[in-house]
């Protein structure tokens, strides 16, 4: 059952993140929008948060072991219940990148790479927009456009850190130092799975040339045992003649 509802639920919770992540972005890129669309984007986060809470719940019911299922998915249990302890909208916004990354991983037909890339991208745009969100106003603050917030995820997230730009804010630290960790995170894995990929190439090319060279040697055998049987019959041949010749004779 839990199988059955996590394959039929994929497809459409997945087609909410990125409602959500529209809903998130509308209100930073355009501060000035009418107060309805910014409670409307609003009320779409918290739409979307509950329904990948209410997923949690259910898998949760439909799990044979439910302490074993709340023992392997701790970080599904924060991200349900962090924002209802503090209605922060940033707090949202973890909970829910986190759903998602759990219920992206679960996907079959996302492979590694597609969820690394799709990891980096999702990072280095609700890094920017949070960092944007928060830092904006700050007085002391210098990211101030969207260029400054992605220019500064993007050499966070790198791990270079240039100090051009850099958050002021206490919370706009807490943001650089998530970042900071998930970049060396996925650094890590796409250096690993660069380094598998040659790997295997490596492997495969190494099993293709094993199979040319054996074929060579069984080719090499078999020209060796035809030139003996053409030897053997060659010997033969004239022995039969030299035996018929004097009955031959008049």
């Amino acid at each position: 059952m839990e199988e059955r509802w996590e394959a039929r639920t994929q497809v459409p919770l997945l087609g909410l993140a990125v409602v959500f992540g529209v809903a998130y972005a509308i209100p930073i890129m355009a501060p000035d929008a009418a107060p309805g669309v910014h409670r409307a984007c609003q009320a779409v986060e918290w739409v979307v948060w509950g329904a990948f809470a209410l997923d949690y719940v259910v898998r949760l019911v439909l799990s044979p072991e439910r302490w074993a299922f709340v023992r392997r998915h701790p970080l599904d249990l924060a991200a349900v219940v962090l924002p209802l302890i503090q209605p922060l909208r940033l707090l949202r916004v973890v909970s829910t990148l986190l759903l998602m990354g759990r219920r992206a991983r679960m996907a079959p037909q996302i492979t590694l790479t597609t969820y690394v890339a799709g990891s980096v991208v999702g990072l280095l745009m609700f890094g920017s927009l949070a960092v944007l969100h928060v830092e904006r106003n700050a007085p002391d603050g210098n990211i101030k456009t969207l260029g400054d917030a992605v220019w500064w995820s993007f050499t966070t997230m790198t791990t270079v850190g240039y100090g051009d730009h850099a958050p002021t804010t206490g919370l706009g630290r807490v943001l650089a130092v998530g970042l900071m960790l998930s970049g060396i995170a996925l650094l890590g894995v796409v250096t690993a799975n660069i380094a598998a990929w040659f790997i295997s190439r490596f492997e495969r090319d190494d099993a293709e040339e094993r199979r040319q060279t054996a074929l060579l040697e069984a080719l090499t055998q078999e020209v060796k045992d035809l030139r003996a049987e053409v030897a053997r019959l060659s010997e033969g041949v004239p022995r039969q003649r030299s035996a018929a010749t004097p009955s031959d004779r008049p």
